[in-house]
């Protein structure tokens, strides 16, 4: 049977990590260092971390691929095949020539569009119906390598980045599984991307989920739906941060007044944007607990009227 190690981090791999343990030999695991979640917090393991130890797998987290040391680790488990997903680190010509059946990236976009760190959020921010999964051979580039299989996935009105991860993680594992008998055998043909095609996207940054009232009430809805876990989005009351969990975009309602204003509207309070209305469902004040929106505007005196971010 295949010798494989795999390489991941966030919850995106833990599915694709429990399939291969479930079908083939795992060697090694290999994931991030732990990070300290914030100031004051404690020093947290991956995702990936937890399951390869409840597992009793074999773990490696170093803190750089590059280094010689590191390489010769991965070397003496003799992996005849590298599984890779959402790993955050950059594979180079050392790691990708140790296993002789290649290593293979399971990739949450429809290859080439989107290639990159954050192919989920930028699927949703773009207003795409559909996303998916897609099975490559890793080369030096940034998932340029040629094609092995890819399934497709809806995004529906609803999704935030965390629902429509577990349901591409359940897709890449069960694509992964149907595609390796075939990969290790010899039997599949892989194709080439057409780089003309191909879009990137960019790691996300805190800074991303600052909401500006002057785009458009759709656009801001996207943007609370896409960096749903992480980084959130936000604005400000009279001088405190306010995190907007849950919105509905109102593009039509015919609100007047300065981008940021806060309407009142049948059943709840929306704010005006650069087009429509963003309506908020669910928020949180610094320092306190989250909230329906029409719960915390009964609470907060002339928040109707008054204006966010400034």
């Amino acid at each position: 049977m295949a010798r494989i190690v795999f390489m991941g981090t966030p919850p995106f791999a833990v599915p694709i990590l429990s399939a291969l343990d479930e079908h083939y030999q795992m060697v090694g695991v290999v994931t991030q260092p732990d990070q300290q979640a914030g100031r004051g917090r404690p020093v947290l393991a991956s995702p990936v971390k937890e399951a390869a130890l409840a597992r009793g797998l074999p773990l490696f987290q170093p803190t750089n691929l590059r280094h010689p040391e590191a390489v010769a680790r991965l070397a003496d488990w003799r992996p005849d095949l590298i599984v890779v997903a959402a790993f955050g680190q950059i594979l180079r010509t050392p790691v990708l020539a140790l296993p002789p059946h290649g290593c293979l990236n399971v990739h949450a976009s429809l290859l080439p569009r989107y290639r990159g760190a954050a192919p989920i959020p930028a699927a949703i921010l773009a207003g795409e119906p559909v996303t998916g999964v897609t099975i490559m051979i890793m080369d030096e580039g940034m998932d340029s390598g040629p094609i092995l299989a890819q399934a497709e996935c809806s995004i529906t009105a609803d999704d935030t980045t965390a629902s429509l991860t577990a349901r591409l993680a359940e897709i890449g594992a069960h694509l992964l599984i149907e595609v390796l008998t075939g990969w290790l055998a010899g039997e599949i043909q892989a194709q080439p991307q057409d780089p003309v095609l191909a879009t990137y996207c960019r790691p996300l940054q805190k800074e991303d989920g600052h909401l500006d009232w002057s785009a458009s009430a759709l656009s801001l809805e996207r943007q609370v739906r896409a960096y749903d876990p992480w980084p959130g989005t936000y604005t400000t009351w009279r001088g405190q941060g306010l995190k907007v969990l849950r919105a509905r975009a109102r593009p039509e309602w015919p609100a007047a007044g300065e981008p940021g204003q806060v309407v009142e509207l049948e059943a709840g309070i929306g704010v005006v944007t650069g087009q429509g209305v963003l309506e908020l469902v669910e928020v949180q004040l610094a320092g306190k607990k989250a909230l329906a929106a029409a719960l915390f505007a009964r609470g907060q005196r002339d928040l109707v009227g008054g204006s966010l971010g400034t």
